[in-house]
This record gives structure tokens, C-alpha cells and sequence, in this order.
């Protein structure tokens, strides 16, 4: 015989049996399991337990296996899925970022559809984040409008604190400095001490028009208008030549001149289209009816140059280089009350209508009660000329020649952040409820966190002067002098030190997805 020289059978493997299969049984064998099944329906619950536990206990590893194949899946719940959708609202609510909330997106098409398409999520957490729907977002009746709000208002903010698209006007001004900045979401205007304001295109930096008409330097401007009920804008400048102008910014026409001061217009304030006040070297402040181009009242009372001004209501408050700030009312021309207690000239002055701040070359803020006139606080801590103040609510902000910015509450009166900001004297300063905006002879633009007393980051590169700073909710315009390149200054064969420049920054980059398209990361 032949010796059998094969190699011995492979012993059977055992693999998991797939999910979905048929049993190949006779008929007795598939009665017999109906049996068994009507059985164990008939069992108690602690019965089909024990039943369930001997059952596993004779079973192998692939039987086993396959069990597990059949309990994992059945095992797995959707907790959003099967939670009350309000519940479920409550939970996704405590979400902070949106990156987490795009992850969430992705565990299911349930998940996606209830995230995306629930507006009262993302109404909460407009709400949550104090993102306040405007005239210029969606109709709140549509569904996806607190969403795109949402992530609007929060790439704006992330735009803030990263760099937002920068538009860099380097042509348009002529020698001379800039005095004066105002802009809307249309016009960016410019005052310069060479007679012109120039106005341009806010969303692109292209130069509009050139206002021609005063005879000396531009030192004060300031527009009104604009609205979507009221689009008409109203410009008011003075300057060296002891005139004011009312022009029509729109048309860029001139509408009156009002004539009457003696000596340089330093400052002025328009309260509404109607009435504006303007201040001078000559010491008085003059009341007009830019409406009609008429004077009002001629204030008078102060002794030395009217530095500064603001206006509420029905009251005008100055400042003056006579250590003396005053009350008037604008519509009787009368002054209310004097404000002694400065022993150097006041800088800089401004109301809510409560209460006046005012800054003095003596280092000190005096806080005074707008209705009696009373001195109710005298602010410490800046160690030179306050220059800078700005308030609004119940904060103030001030800068100084100390080159120190300092926020005050003005309920209790007290400093509850200070930042030693710059190397030289803050000569710009502008804050909201999240930011300060902060310029300096050192060249330096800072934007700092008002809440946690941080600086964020420098908000451009650093330059020879800062002339002038102004933001709102998502644009900021600069404007500050360069140093020439060597190679520039060869070309143009100047002698000049450095060149106006206008940086337009804008933190508005989100495009709206159309009704169909899914959320994206911000």
C-alpha cells in the first residue's frame, strides 16, 4: 500500500457568525423553536433572568460572540434623540464655543438637523453671548437669522482679537496734520490743519471729495445723519480762520458759514440737526441753528481759551485753560453752575447727563453732579496731564501723559484697572464693553481687554505719530504719519520726515450661507 503522505486536516476555526443569517432547519426544527420562544414569553421577569443566565453559561466563545453582535447596537442610545426637545435645547445650551458646537454637528444627521435648523438654540445663546440683533441683520421671523447672527457676531469678535482685513490709504492727504476723524459706514472725514477735510469711501479707501473753503487750519468737525430713517448727514467744521461751516456731506456742498468768534473755533458739538455748540480762543461758546444758520446765544464767562466741550440734552458743558469748567443751558444761554477746584488748565471734559468727568493738566478727575454742580469726587493715580477721557454708563476711561490708561467705576468712584500702556503720552483713546483702543506719541496703537485688564495684541505697526484713532462695532480707522522709505524719500526727492497714512480696518468677513448650506467651523 501507498503510506498516505498528506499533510493532517486543519483543525476548525470558529469565527463569529454574521449578523444577518438564515437557520437551515427542517420544519419540526423551526416549530420547536417557536416553542421555546412562546416559553420564554410565558416566564416571569427574574425567571427569564436566571433562564438568560444559564443559556450564556452553555454557550461557547463564537456563539458568544455573535450574542454581543446582536446586544451592542440595541444597547447604544441617542440621548438627544430620545430626551424632550427642550431638554435637549437645555443641555446643548451649556456649549460655549462654536468649534464644539460644529463637532456636535457631526455625531449624527439628527444631531446636525437639530442643531442647525433650531432657532431657539442659537437665539439662547445670542442671548448667552449679549449679541443683539441690529436694523441691519435678518428679519427676526426667519429661521436661520439667530444662527447666522450667531456666527456673525461671533467672527467679528474673533476678528477683533486676531486682525480683521486691513485697507491702507497712503494717497489723499497733502502735508500737514490731521486734526479731526469721523466715520459712518459710508464716509471716513478728515480734518488736516491745511484748510481741507477730505472725505473717503469707508469700505474701500478711495478719496470721495475735498472740502474746500477755510482759510486756516481745520481743528474740529463733527456729522450727524446717516440712518437708514435719516440718510441726509450734516457736517459742522471750524478751525484757525474763526469760521463755521455747515455742509451738506452727501452732496459735499456748503450750506452756511457762521461767522462771530474772534479767534480759533478748538471745539464744537452738534446735538442733533438742529442745534450745535462751538467753542474758542476767544472764550466764548456759541449756540447755533444749523438748521437755519443762526446763532442762538453767545456764552460767555470763561476767561481763557475754551479747550473742550460735550453736550446732553438740553445742557453744554466747557472746559477752559481758566482752571474752570461750566454749566449751560442751551436754551436760555444761561450758565447753571461754575466748577472750581482745578489748579491747571482743563484738557478734556464730557457728561451722561448724571454726571461730568473733567481732566486737567494738574494729573487729577474731578467728577462733578451735572444738576448742582457739586464736586462729588476728585479721581487720583495718573501722575500727569489728563488729556483723554471717555464715559459712558457708569465707566470711565481715561488716559494721561503718563502714558497710563486707567478704568474707573463710577458707582463707587474707585480705579478698577490700570494699565501702564504706552512709553509717552496717550493722545487716543476709545473703549465699548469689550475693548479699549489705545494711541500714543510712541507710535503705538494697543487694543486691550477691558475686562480682564490684558493687552490683546498691537493693533498695527508702529509708526512715527498716531494722529487720530475711531472705531465702532466692526471697522476701525487710523490715522498716523510713516517714516519714508530711504528709496521713497530719493524718488521724491523730499526732505519730509514721514507721510500721512490711513489704515480701515474691518472685522466684518462673514458671508451669510445660503438657506440650504450646512454650518460651518468659524
Amino acid at each position: 500500500m501507498t503510506k498516505d503522505i498528506s499533510p493532517p486536516a486543519t483543525p476548525p476555526t470558529y469565527s463569529p457568525i454574521p449578523y444577518r443569517f438564515e437557520l437551515q432547519n427542517d420544519l419540526d426544527d423551526q416549530q420547536l423553536l417557536l416553542q421555546l420562544k412562546q416559553s420564554f414569553l410565558l416566564l416571569s421577569p427574574i425567571q427569564k433572568q436566571y433562564f438568560l443566565h444559564d443559556l450564556i453559561d452553555s454557550c461557547d466563545n463564537s456563539q458568544l460572540t455573535f450574542l454581543n453582535s446582536l446586544i451592542t447596537p440595541r444597547l447604544k442610545v441617542d440621548f438627544i434623540k430620545e430626551l424632550p426637545p427642550e431638554i435637549a435645547l437645555h443641555i446643548l445650551s451649556y456649549i460655549d464655543l462654536p468649534s464644539d458646537l460644529t463637532r456636535a454637528t457631526c455625531v449624527s444627521k439628527y444631531w446636525h438637523s437639530f442643531i442647525c435648523n433650531d432657532n431657539t438654540l442659537w437665539r439662547f445663546l445670542c442671548k448667552k453671548h449679549s449679541y443683539i440683533l441690529n436694523d441691519d441683520d435678518n428679519d427676526s421671523s426667519s429661521g436661520a437669522c439667530y444662527r447666522d447672527l450667531f456666527k456673525r457676531k461671533y467672527s467679528i469678535a474673533c476678528a477683533w482679537n486676531q486682525g480683521g482685513k486691513v485697507t491702507t490709504v497712503d494717497n489723499g492727504f497733502s502735508q500737514g496734520l490731521v486734526t479731526s476723524l469721523q466715520f459712518d459706514e459710508k464716509f471716513t472725514v478728515v480734518g488736516c490743519d491745511n484748510h481741507r477735510i477730505e472725505v473717503f469711501d469707508t469700505n474701500t479707501g478711495k478719496k470721495i471729495k475735498t472740502l474746500e473753503g477755510h482759510e486756516g487750519g481745520v481743528w474740529a468737525l463733527q456729522f450727524k445723519g446717516g440712518e437708514k430713517d435719516d440718510p441726509e448727514r450734516v457736517l459742522l467744521s471750524g478751525g484757525c480762520d474763526r469760521d463755521v461751516r455747515v455742509w451738506d456731506l452727501n452732496r459735499g456742498k456748503l450750506r452756511y458759514i457762521l461767522r462771530g468768534h474772534t479767534s480759533t473755533v478748538r471745539c464744537l458739538k452738534i446735538r442733533d440737526k438742529r442745534i450745535a455748540v462751538t467753542g474758542s480762543r476767544d472764550t466764548t461758546l456759541r449756540v447755533w441753528d444749523i438748521k437755519r444758520g443762526v446763532l442762538l446765544h453767545v456764552l460767555m464767562g470763561h476767561q481763557a481759551s475754551v479747550r473742550c466741550v460735550d453736550v446732553y440734552g438740553n445742557f453744554a458743558v466747557s472746559g477752559s485753560y481758566d482752571y474752570t469748567a461750566r454749566i449751560w443751558d442751551l436754551r436760555t444761554g444761561q450758565c447753571k453752575h461754575t466748577l472750581v477746584g482745578h489748579v491747571s488748565q482743563i484738557y478734556t471734559i464730557v457728561t451722561n447727563g448724571n454726571i461730568i468727568a473733567t481732566g486737567s493738566m494738574d494729573a487729577h478727575i474731578r467728577i462733578w453732579s451735572l444738576e448742582t454742580g457739586e464736586c462729588l469726587s476728585t479721581l487720583h493715580g495718573h501722575t500727569s496731564l489728563v488729556g483723554q477721557l471717555q464715559l459712558s454708563g457708569s465707566t470711565l476711561v481715561s488716559g494721561g501723559a503718563d502714558g497710563c490708561l486707567r478704568v474707573w467705576n463710577m458707582d463707587t468712584f474707585e480705579c478698577t484697572q490700570q494699565f501702564s500702556a504706552h512709553d509717552n503720552s496717550i493722545t487716543c483713546l476709545q473703549f465699548d464693553d469689550d475693548h479699549i483702543l489705545s494711541a500714543a506719541n510712541d507710535g503705538k496703537v494697543k487694543l486691550w481687554d477691558i475686562k480682564q485688564g490684558r493687552l490683546l495684541r498691537n493693533f498695527t505697526q508702529p509708526s512715527k505719530i498716531v494722529w487720530k484713532i475711531q472705531f465702532n462695532k466692526t471697522k476701525a480707522v487710523i490715522l498716523m504719519q510713516r517714516t519714508r522709505s530711504s528709496e521713497s524719500a530719493l524718488i521724491n526727492d523730499s526732505t519730509e520726515e514721514g507721510k500721512t497714512v490711513m489704515e480701515i480696518h474691518d472685522f466684518d468677513l462673514f458671508t451669510p450661507p445660503s438657506a440650504s448650506s450646512s454650518i460651518h467651523e468659524l
